[in-house]
């Protein structure tokens, strides 16, 4: 889950799309792995205790936060990542779900959670979508930059 949430990462910030990262009470579950911490701005880290990340309304305030649309990795589908999901849809906001992307320590869990969201109207893609949607065309500088380092 890790190896493919910094992929996407690092695919986001070659297109130009924000990251934000969020941390559930990182003072006592400790701080997010370096490997998706590392390359991110700390204003656009968001210390949070709502299981949503949308939950007290900090996310909004960050850069990208403003945005009408959200891809989603994270751990614990069932909780954190599923209570976040459903707040955005209730907001009205397109939400993505990398599938690849989520992880929960049981896989009914996290299959039930995926689920859930789709049934609330989330879209549930892979990295790769992602990656291409945002591309839009081959051709192009951007395609071949992100062919050549990440598509394999």
């Amino acid at each position: 889950m890790a190896e493919h949430t910094a992929w996407l990462q690092q695919v986001a910030k070659r297109v130009g799309v924000p990251v934000l990262l969020t941390e559930q009470y990182s003072k006592g579950l400790g701080p997010t792995i370096a490997e998706l911490r590392d390359g991110v701005d700390q204003a656009a880290i968001v210390e949070k205790l709502h299981f949503s990340a949308a939950g007290d309304g900090e996310l909004f305030q960050r850069p990208g936060g403003e945005r009408r649309q959200f891809v989603i990795c994270g751990c614990e589908t069932h909780v954190c990542v599923l209570q976040t999901v459903l707040d955005l849809r209730a907001r009205g906001n397109e939400v993505f779900v990398v599938e690849e992307g989520v992880s929960s320590r049981r896989a009914s869990d996290k299959a039930l959670a995926l689920e859930r969201m789709r049934q609330a109207g989330a879209q549930i893609v892979s990295r790769e979508m992602v990656a291409f949607e945002w591309m839009e065309r081959a051709g192009t500088e951007l395609f071949k930059t992100i062919s050549r380092e990440f598509i394999r």
